[in-house]
């Protein structure tokens, strides 16, 4: 499909993901090992983009205890310098909902258009091998913020995720460091959050 400029329009960020699902729907394989080696052959980028939507589906509170639990995982592996992810065995047979999955992914298309409008290969020494444990690490205390059952505070580190996620995958420093800060920003808003909890503990008690 080309745009009326004639230049080519960019393939849309969620159509991976949605037919993807569906089709494993169809067949009854819809599971979590199943949608990421179907989409990247194990690939950390694509790792990081499922499982921050994970993250932002429609759960009850505290939940994040469960889902972040795969990008914890992901990322420790990162840090450690592993080649590819590799998901524990009960993780990669999670049955997902397709209907949760679809509601999530077209809740994001607000993020994902500008994402598509702006994604271009560049900076990609940032995704160096040198580079992997460091660029790890930072998505583990992101993670963990996210992983952290803090009120008011959860969507930001998931949307940071996701936004690294991509960048990753379209190896795109410029998009990956945008993410970066928005994550940097949200594990201070964490802090902040349970330094407030506590001082008012400290407060009530003495």
């Amino acid at each position: 499909m080309q745009q009326e400029d004639g230049k080519s329009r960019r393939p849309s960020l969620s159509l991976p993901i949605l037919r993807t699902s569906r089709h494993q729907h169809r067949a009854g394989t819809l599971t979590l090992g199943n949608l990421l080696t179907a989409l990247g052959e194990s690939s950390f980028g694509w790792a990081i983009v499922v499982f921050s939507l994970l993250t932002l589906l429609p759960l009850p509170p505290g939940s994040t205890l469960l889902t972040a639990l795969p990008l914890l995982v992901t990322t420790a592996q990162m840090v450690l310098g592993y080649p590819h992810v590799k998901l524990p065995r009960c993780l990669a047979n999670l049955r997902l909902d397709p209907t949760k999955l679809r509601r999530t992914v077209l809740r994001l298309r607000p993020v994902t258009r500008r994402l598509e409008r702006m994604l271009v290969p560049r900076y990609r020494a940032l995704f160096a091998q040198r580079h992997e444990r460091a660029l790890g690490l930072m998505m583990f205390i992101i993670a963990f913020a996210l992983f952290l059952p803090v009120p008011l505070s959860g969507w930001f580190p998931a949307i940071s995720l996701f936004i690294i996620g991509v960048g990753i995958v379209e190896q795109d420093g410029l998009v990956c460091g945008l993410g970066l800060a928005l994550g940097v920003m949200s594990v201070v808003l964490t802090v902040t959050i349970l330094a407030s909890v506590a001082i008012g503990a400290d407060a009530l008690i003495h």
